[in-house]
């Protein structure tokens, strides 16, 4: 095995990728104040953004989930990868070269086996590549010409072709160093009888990357009548391919999809190009699978998922088509996005569209014209014999269901009305109130109401955090943020970890006792182990791993994050404003002591000795005096 990665190289590779530049990678990401981005956490399902990145520290932390840490945390977390998995890959993505404690130069084929897989995908990427400028591949550019696509159209998508042999690249890749089982694994090749032979031979390669833009997978389409194969075949499952998580296209996509608050979804990889070329850069498209729930959380994180953002579907106007779009319209509520469909005259797809009427054609087609739930409506009654009152009856049944699920009440009422003109009915407010009377029953199944009562309850909590949290693994009362006590003890740990510069030296003369909630405590007891807030001084960055690395555990780890991203509470955060947090825990103890004091004797009576009442007494006295003089001069009496 390799060895240990030298700590400064790590300490190089966390300084030199931006935190936001990474995370960007997955989600959109937007200003949330203080400095700080938010977005929807890509760990949890969420409607309204909670995860929040603080570029200036380097951190992220949903308070949703309470998932927290640096850039390495996040990739690590994200794409399931090792320690030092994530650092060779931040450090290819930085140009730096990493050095190993027992081991030297890391050798490639000690590399993880996620960067392994995803190396041999770049190089079968730039074979196929190659390849596709063959005499053989003649084949496969006058399929690509036909289609409306030039040899510049092909290296903007990195088309390529696999040869018919046997074992081409199979055996390329052995030379560039991979093993077979590297290969096998990958699925790029698959077992023969005298071994590993190539997965794909004679087609044409279109590159499936991942949101990160990284080379995961490949679809082949089948070029020549003898090939016994299906028309499209894909990369099998693998460690870093699953067809029901990647969206093809989506690397190109991405910025413009944020961008614009909108994306296309078409049915295949010749469709892409052809809505790219034509000007609709939004467009993706599934690999070899339905639109699914996954699908709909790369979309969701990208589109931020507001209420003006759109998601059009393109499907063909034949049978299969319309059960897409009605698969599709099965998960449209999981979308805050308005959801349309575009289906084009002739039931061209955008490929065939773009090629017989232009690009103007297609750039048309995918303007929303027609809500999903619209289409969905009139596929539904027109199963139905609606010149007989059973059929109208049994129509409104199954549709109604539909379009109780609609989120925007006013927006159900209307479609309503215009399911009871589909229907047939003219007595418009029996179908609204039927409809009403299914969402009811929904929303009492489904626990909506619960969700948002919940979310409207509760005091008043800084913005995002909890108002209340119970602190798993620690002894002691639940966090309170209606408690003055606890809201200024977070504030002041706060600024220990955001700005020690305007706490310091004070704050590391302040004891673990004087913070009365038991999570703060332990992060209070973090900071002492880490050096204390003055270390935060000279390098921030490095001032909040050491205090992670101090955490005894997951909950304080997540609980140090949270507070290094949350903003304040207050409007101007300044030495004043530092100086009244202080004040007010510092204040908070001696006063908790002098009571503490004052309950001891009370408790004591007659029973105490002469000396202990006189110190005591004396104790009460300069106690008394200092919280005066704090009141008087606030943190100069510090």
């Amino acid at each position: 095995m390799a060895g240990r990665i030298n700590d400064d190289d790590v300490k190089a590779v966390r300084d030199a990728v931006p935190i936001d530049s990474v995370v960007s990678e997955y989600l959109q990401l937007r200003n949330a104040g203080g400095g700080n981005l938010k977005g929807l956490c890509p760990f949890h399902d969420e409607k309204s953004p909670s995860f929040q990145v603080s570029p200036g520290k380097g951190l992220f932390h949903c308070f949703g989930c309470q998932e927290g840490g640096d850039t390495i945390a996040f990739v690590m977390k994200i794409d399931h990868l090792s320690f030092s998995e994530t650092v060779e890959r931040l450090a290819a993505k930085a140009g730096i070269t990493l050095r190993y404690e027992e081991g030297g130069y890391n050798p490639s084929h000690q590399r993880g086996e996620r960067i392994r897989l995803i190396e041999a995908h770049q190089a079968a990427a730039e074979f196929y590549v190659r390849a596709l400028e063959s005499p053989e591949a003649e084949i496969g550019r006058k399929f690509l010409a036909e289609r409306g696509f030039d040899q510049d159209a092909a290296t903007h998508f990195r088309v390529g072709y696999s040869p018919a042999g046997w074992d081409h690249l199979t055996r390329y890749l052995r030379g560039k160093g991979f093993s077979d089982k590297e290969l096998i694994t990958s699925g790029l090749s698959q077992d023969g009888r005298r071994g590993p032979i190539d997965r794909f031979r004679g087609r044409l390669m279109w590159p499936i990357s991942d949101t990160a833009g990284e080379i995961v997978g490949f679809g082949a389409r089948k070029l020549r009548d003898d090939d016994n194969g299906p028309k499209y075949l894909n990369t099998p499952e693998t460690p870093i391919y699953k067809k029901s998580q990647v969206l093809y296209g989506i690397d190109l996509a991405k910025k413009d999809i944020a961008k614009a608050s909108r994306a296309v979804v078409v049915e295949g990889y010749t469709d892409v190009m052809a809505c790219h070329l034509a000007g609709v850069t939004t467009a993706i498209a599934t690999c070899g699978t339905a639109f699914g729930n996954d699908h709909i959380k790369i979309l969701r994180r990208l589109l931020m998922d507001n209420g003006s953002a759109r998601v059009i579907f393109t499907f063909d106007g034949d049978s299969a088509g319309q059960k897409a779009a009605l698969r599709a319209f099965e998960d449209d509520q999981k979308f805050a996005a308005e959801t349309y469909i575009a289906i084009a005259p002739d039931g061209m797809d955008p490929c065939d569209l773009r090629l017989a009427k232009g690009d103007d054609s297609v750039r048309d087609l995918v303007e929303p014209r027609t809500p999903l739930f619209e289409f969905a409506l009139r596929q539904i009654v027109g199963r139905y014999d609606l010149e007989t009152p059973a059929g109208r009856a049994a129509a409104l049944d199954e549709a109604a269901a539909v379009v109780a699920k609609i989120k925007t009440s006013s927006v159900q009422r209307e479609v309503a009305v215009q399911l009871a003109g589909f229907v047939g009915i003219l007595d418009q407010e029996f179908v609204v109130h039927r409809v009403a009377q299914l969402a009811r029953w929904a929303r009492d199944k489904g626990g909506d109401n619960a969700e948002r009562g919940a979310r409207r309850g509760g005091p008043q909590a800084p913005r995002g955090a909890a108002p209340q949290q119970t602190a798993p693994g620690f002894s002691g009362p639940a966090l309170n943020l209606r408690s003055p006590a606890h809201r200024t003890e977070r504030e002041l740990l706060k600024l220990a970890l955001q700005k020690p510069a305007l706490v310091s030296p004070a704050f590391d003369a302040y004891g673990v006792d004087e913070f009365t909630a038991p999570p703060y405590a332990a992060v209070r007891r973090c900071i002492e182990e880490a050096g204390g807030a003055e270390q935060g001084l000279a390098d921030n960055r490095e001032y909040l791993v050491a205090v992670m690395d101090a955490a005894p555990d997951n909950t304080v780890r997540s609980l140090v994050t949270e507070l290094a991203v949350e903003v304040f509470i207050g409007k101007t955060i300044d030495e004043t404003y530092a100086g009244m947090q202080l004040v007010h825990v510092r204040l908070r103890a001696v006063d908790r002591r002098i009571n503490d004091v004052q309950g001891s004797l009370a408790r004591l009576g007659s029973h105490v000795a002469p000396q202990d009442l006189a110190a005591a007494q004396n104790e009460v006295w300069v106690l008394q005096q200092y919280a005066q003089s704090l009141r008087a001069h606030g943190a100069a009496a510090l």
